[in-house]
């Protein structure tokens, strides 16, 4: 049989296998004794600690697992990617979110053209333009400032953008800037979310966003119909031009639409959606918010990251580091979950985002190549910050199934409180949970221990902890502009890194297509129901017996072709 080409196949691969069961021998507690093994598991970069010592791995696992990324030629597909070949192969395209906050003077190629000036100009329009509303050049229609702004996209369009607008609200020098300015951003379909992104706001004092490269996303178009209607109904028609902007690619549409195209903002197609927050998906309204110096603090961090992991040696390499030890735990150990846990309230919305940048990335059943996959690959994410999550979901992770944390502490809280007479400050309070927990999850606690405690002996088992739990902890110095930029990059870097490893396409999504062309039959019938009374035809008797109750109890609601808008 011709071979497939498959990691699994390479004695890399096998070694580490077989190494399984060497590891599964030895507990957290001896491999934690050693100071040495503990000392070399560390490692520095642009003020970031990343101490991985709580692993259940060995200096020869790591030995191990850089031999399988020599096997899966991660270096020359990291090098691939920084010089702009199609990578994305099933779209033909290149993966260049890299270039998107490159130092201008940078030279980075995409089918023979550097397209660095082409990012830089596209900045320097955003920063013109941020300027002259947050200066109030330009203003709304009735000639009032326009001090809020609805962002509308879905997907990667909102969340990246949401995640570094949350973490920045509360740093000081972020939320000077933004005095008197709201930033919103209206993702769902669902007219809830309208709803809650219009009450209480003046169309007069309103400018949107429209986000969507074709501008032909179902969801967000829709929604941004729905606004310019609601801005249409207070100013009239010719007001949308003032107070309405577009990201896109697609001028002819975007003029139709009635946004002039002078005041829309490129990208391009190697930029994926969940890996756009730094082009004019998430520059923009950041910059609406916060100015565009703040914004390119942000885009520096995300830089530095990339420029060390394109050129730092493996065993120094944050993204690289982090993106071996998923595929350790997934593919080897067996644990197909990833705790995403900041210690930090600013950082509140970061889970989500990863959660999108890495199950969509590497939800993949088949190689790059199409071969299905004959092991585990893709990771589920979920997180919340500490200690909220201590109180919701940590007793699974200590006493249920073994979950691998990511532990992210900042020393100098961005809102810093103390109370005289208090033992510690709140952040002190904070950390001292950030320091404690990974060391309660690879220790836990014996019987031998409980029994010293007189613990009564119908309790020991239920309050035995096995120990023997990973987790990793990376401690940011601050979360300003700048850390929040290399936060981002490490994890969409790492998330390559897995998929590098396991021979898929990190870059495309597939997955993502078949329930939105259903969507589309399922609309089709609505519409004909309602307005034909149509028999529901051509779905399971399912389906066509949830479509039947819906359409009739909702039948009142929708009396007359006249447009509605939320009344809250």
């Amino acid at each position: 049989m011709a071979s497939s080409g498959l990691v699994c196949e390479t004695d890399a691969w096998k070694d580490l296998k077989a190494h399984v069961e060497d590891i599964k021998k030895t507990h957290l507690r001896e491999l934690m004794s050693d100071a040495k093994r503990c000392q070399s598991m560390m490692v520095e970069f642009d003020g970031l600690l990343l101490d991985y010592s709580r692993q259940c791995a060995t200096v020869d696992t790591f030995n191990k697992l850089n031999k399988l990324a020599e096997a899966a030629h991660l270096k020359e597909k990291i090098n691939l990617m920084f010089s702009g070949e199609r990578i994305n192969s099933t779209e033909n395209r290149s993966v260049l979110h890299v270039a998107l906050r490159a130092p201008r003077g940078s030279v980075i190629n995409s089918d023979g053209k550097n397209v660095v000036p082409d990012v830089w100009q596209v900045l320097d329009k955003i920063k013109d333009f941020s300027d002259r509303v947050r200066s109030d050049a330009w203003v709304g229609a009735t000639g009032k400032p326009l001090t809020n702004v609805i962002a509308i996209g879905i997907g990667g369009s909102f969340l990246g953008p949401l995640f570094v607008h949350t973490a920045l609200q509360t740093d000081p020098e972020a939320a000077q800037l933004a005095s008197g300015r709201k930033l919103h951003f209206l993702a769902n379909v669902d007219p809830i979310d309208v709803a809650r992104n219009i009450t209480g706001l003046n169309p007069e004092t309103t400018l949107a966003v429209v986000v969507s490269k074709t501008f032909t996303t179902a969801e967000t178009m829709l929604n941004a119909r729905t606004i310019r209607e609601w801005i249409s109904a207070a100013l009239g028609p010719e007001a949308v031009a003032k107070h309405m902007v577009a990201v896109s690619t697609n001028l002819t549409l975007v003029e139709k639409f009635g946004i002039d195209p002078n005041n829309a903002f490129a990208f391009w197609d190697w930029v994926g959606g969940r890996y756009s927050v730094c082009s004019a998906v998430g520059v923009l309204p950041l910059s609406l918010q916060y100015g565009f110096a703040v914004v390119e603090k942000f885009l520096q961090g995300a830089s530095s990251i990339d420029q060390h992991f394109h050129s730092a040696p493996f065993e120094k390499n944050l993204p690289v580091l982090l993106g071996l030890l998923s595929v350790w735990n997934v593919s080897f150990l067996g644990y197909p979950a990833r705790a995403i846990l900041p210690y930090s309230q600013a950082l509140e919305k970061l889970a989500p985002h990863i959660q999108q940048v890495s199950m969509e990335s590497n939800g993949k059943g088949v190689s790059i190549d199409g071969v299905p996959l004959p092991y585990e690959a893709g990771e589920i994410d979920f997180g919340e910050p500490g200690t909220n999550g201590q109180h919701s979901f940590y007793q699974l992770i200590h006493q249920g199934r073994v979950i691998p944390c990511d532990f992210i502490g900042v020393v100098k809280s961005q809102q810093p409180v103390y109370l005289k007479g208090e033992l510690v400050s709140n952040h002190d309070e904070l950390m001292s949970n950030f320091f404690a927990q990974p060391d309660a999850l690879a220790y836990g606690k014996t019987p031998e221990q409980l029994l010293k405690e007189n613990v009564p002996s119908n309790l020991i088992t239920h309050k035995t902890f096995s120990g023997n739990r990973p987790s990793l902890s990376l401690l940011l110095p601050s979360l300003n502009a700048y850390n929040i930029g290399q936060l981002l990059a490490i994890y969409e870097h790492r998330v390559a890194v897995e998929g590098f490893v396991w021979g898929i396409n990190s870059f495309d999504q597939w997955g993502v297509e078949l329930g939105k062309s259903l969507a589309t039959q399922v609309r089709k019938q609505l519409h004909a129901s309602r307005k034909n009374s149509e028999p529901i035809e051509g779905f399971n008797f399912s389906t066509a017996t949830l479509l039947t109750r819906y359409l009739e109890a909702s039948k009142d609601i929708l009396k007359e072709d006249s447009t509605v808008l939320p009344k809250l």
